[in-house]
């Protein structure tokens, strides 16, 4: 009999997976999932397979059937919007939290360091796919580091609660951007946006680092608007654009 640890390792690892199927389009909306069609999939058993599926279902990727078995939802871009709106307030919660601490040099030094490698991913007028690569994984540095910086491990927790819904991560839409004539404008945009953050964290202006925080937010429920349908659904074409780096374990 597996012990209890190694059970919720599997779950947790299945859960992982699934979800990362799921957010790049692999698993389809309306989708179909059993438990005893994941076990020859997957290759684990029902234990850990029905533990990850209930966790799914509570993080909103999946709803359970009446006829037994799960499908995958189909994300709305309301539901999208109220996800990175969660994440907006927690992000700007964090943010005044930090300045009203007045982090020392050193702790602000990580921060500095990703804006800086933005800044110079944005020194070219033209993007290429390598470059928006670079883009996500100095963003999500950033944004680790405004979690971190605030030192309140309940503010932390909850970010990552709400990064684990759909599409909420602070690069969740970037890669879409890629296909728009003025992509490097919109990111210049942010990174001036990321720059004040730090600077109204670095002064101790609390109110301002919040509402900085916030306003950022907004920038990914406006790109919301370039993947979502006529019918406000994000479309399976939009899924396949979004960058790995968008799944909750990243953010």
């Amino acid at each position: 009999m597996p012990r209890p640890e190694r059970t919720v390792s599997l779950a947790i690892q299945v859960q992982n997976a699934l979800r990362e199927r799921i957010l790049q389009g692999d698993m389809p909306a309306g989708q179909r999932l059993t438990e005893l069609a994941l076990v020859s999939h997957l290759g684990a058993s029902r234990t850990p397979i029905r533990a990850a599926l209930a966790r799914l279902e509570q993080e909103g990727l999946l709803r359970r059937l009446r006829s037994g078995g799960y499908a995958v939802r189909e994300f709305s871009a309301a539901d999208v919007a109220d996800a990175i709106e969660l994440r907006g307030l927690l992000e700007g919660w964090a943010a005044r939290r930090a300045a009203q601490k007045r982090p020392h040099a050193s702790s602000l030094a990580p921060a500095r360091a990703a804006l800086q490698a933005i800044d110079a991913v944005l020194q070219s007028e033209r993007l290429n796919a390598q470059a928006f690569g670079h883009y996500v994984q100095h963003n999500q540095a950033f944004h680790a580091w405004l979690s971190d910086v605030c030192e309140a491990q309940v503010i932390q927790q909850e970010i990552r609660r709400a990064c684990s819904l759909p599409f909420a991560s602070p690069s969740g839409f970037v890669a879409t951007q890629a296909a728009v004539p003025r992509a490097r404008d919109l990111l210049l945009v942010a990174q001036d946006q990321h720059w004040q953050i730090l600077r109204a964290i670095e002064a101790g202006d609390g109110a301002r680092a919040e509402a900085l925080a916030r306003e950022h937010a907004r920038v990914a429920r406006r790109n919301l608007q370039r993947v979502a349908s006529p019918g406000g659904v994000i479309t399976a074409e939009a899924l396949g654009r979004l960058p790995s780096a968008s799944t909750p374990s990243t953010a």
